[in-house]
């Protein structure tokens, strides 16, 4: 089978042939391990991601062929292994908050050249996203995190597209005004590659 394939000729296909799925994990678990890595720290990822990738593949007969990329949904199935880690997420942000070092992201040497540069940033970010709802968080980190798109982020968490608006609405009012005004998506953004 090409690797050209589109998500749902690559699903279609595997349901035939069980090893025609992994073209999907190759093609998306970077970037959905990249995410998870993000939310819920390195030591959770690897498992969220084998959660995810062998949840799609016992449902892949349920997949809809009409969507030819899979990504919202396979981010849809992140989030419900996500959601079950939610109080670790929230206490690594209130954590992150107190004492400036993400141990998610950074590595011990480059936590010392971090927290001179980045930290304010950072315990303020962390403080903000502590302080959302799990729905709220959700919708901005897909898209912030997961670059997905409104219409990507109402298929993964199987929502309408006007919950997406004015969740993500609400979640950057509320972190605008915990960082001083700056948009939150801009905020998540510059403290990432910080």
């Amino acid at each position: 089978m090409s690797t050209d394939a589109h998500d749902a000729e690559v699903i279609r296909r595997s349901r035939q042939d069980p090893a025609a799925f992994s073209i999907l994990f190759d093609r998306h678990a970077p970037a959905l391990h990249r995410y998870v890595t993000r939310r819920l720290g390195d030591s959770l990822a690897d498992d969220v991601v084998a959660d995810t990738f062998l949840a799609a593949f016992e449902r892949r007969d349920r997949y809809d062929l009409s969507r030819a990329d899979a990504r919202p949904w396979l981010y849809g199935i992140a989030a419900n292994f996500i959601g079950k880690h939610r109080r670790r997420e929230v206490r690594a942000y209130l954590a992150l908050a107190r004492t400036g070092v993400d141990e998610v992201r950074e590595s011990y040497a480059n936590r010392v050249e971090a927290r001179v540069s980045a930290s304010a940033t950072r315990n303020r970010l962390a403080k903000a996203l502590a302080g959302l709802t799990p729905s709220q968080r959700e919708v901005l980190l897909m898209i912030a995190w997961g670059d997905l798109n409104y219409e990507e982020v109402a298929q993964a968490l199987g929502i309408p597209v006007g919950t997406v608006r004015s969740r993500l609405h609400r979640a950057r009012q509320k972190t605008r005004h915990a960082l001083g005004g700056v948009d939150p998506t801009t905020f998540i953004e510059e403290a990432d590659r910080g």
